[in-house]
């Protein structure tokens, strides 16, 4: 099942996306690459920050995909080494060995809030979009202040606003996500396993293996409670961004959109138990935290 969301500005982003971050960070990812996409990944995201850029182009290259059936992320890195976003994003698209990216994120707000450079970053942004080297823009790790900021003086609104989400942050990810779908943003979620893989035997683990087994029963097939979180985002609208070298992984993970939906219960009593406790796992710093 090729399930994608509709972004605001007119595109279409296929819902889960494959990232080269945390297990590939500053890793040759191009085996990676190439297996995600040989197994049914599409949507491949990628940073300057995650120094891969060049595995990540060569794995795509590798694939033997055509480019237009592809969708890649890049973001740009949270303090720019050269003068200009535009000639950031030109190098970013050299080592990838493209025309231009299907999305382009400012990856954190962190150091453009503290050098008054926000509006200025997005500006250069919107440029960006306009001259085709990014056919998307948006920004990462967000909170309803940087968006409020950029929103003051934007053209266009972000397309999406990728943030670590996940039952254990719902507490304060939900203001975001209610914020974002106000004005049109899909979230996309990185970490979105966190409660499983960085912080189990929780109040989450229960809620997760009930809803998993009743799933398995009505699907006849094995269900995992991490794709009962990814589920879970799905049926908020809700990109995940995930990343894994196992072929199997991929697979499970393609596989859920195509699973029984969640109930409205399930849904209540994943996000009831989840904001019980406060677990953030990544850029700390540019939530305060």
């Amino acid at each position: 099942m090729s399930l994608t969301f509709s972004l605001n500005d007119g595109t279409e982003i296929p819902w889960l996306g494959f990232g080269t971050g945390t297990a590939l960070y500053n890793k040759d990812s191009t085996e990676a690459v190439k297996a995600a996409i040989q197994n049914g990944i599409t949507h491949l995201d990628g940073a300057q920050l995650y120094q891969n850029e060049e595995s990540l182009g060569q794995g795509i290259k590798e694939s033997g995909v055509p480019r237009g059936k592809l969708y890649v992320t890049t973001k740009l890195e949270e303090t720019p080494s050269v003068p200009t976003i535009k000639a950031t994003l030109e190098i970013s698209l050299k080592k990838l060995g493209l025309d231009y990216v299907d999305l382009f994120l400012i990856h954190s707000p962190f150091v453009a809030t503290k050098e008054g450079k926000l509006k200025s970053w997005w500006k250069e942004m919107e440029e960006i979009k306009k001259e085709g080297l990014a056919k998307s823009i948006g920004v990462s790790n967000f909170t309803v202040e940087h968006l409020q900021i950029i929103l003051e003086d934007a053209t266009v609104v972000p397309a999406v606003n990728q943030i670590e989400l996940h039952p254990y942050i719902w507490d304060t990810g939900s203001k975001i996500y209610d914020f974002c779908k106000e004005k049109g943003i899909v979230i996309e979620s990185y970490g979105g396993l966190s409660p499983i893989v960085r912080a189990p035997g929780g109040t989450l683990d229960p809620v997760l293996a009930n809803a998993a087994e009743r799933l398995a029963k009505e699907s006849g097939t094995a269900v995992s409670s991490g794709q009962v979180l990814s589920k879970w985002l799905i049926q908020k609208g809700v990109v995940v961004v995930t990343t894994s070298s196992k072929v199997s992984r991929i697979k499970e993970a393609l596989s859920t959109a195509s699973l029984p939906d969640l109930s409205a219960d399930e849904i209540s009593a994943i996000e009831t138990e989840g904001s019980k406790v406060h677990k953030r796992f990544f850029m700390k710093h540019a939530f305060n935290e």
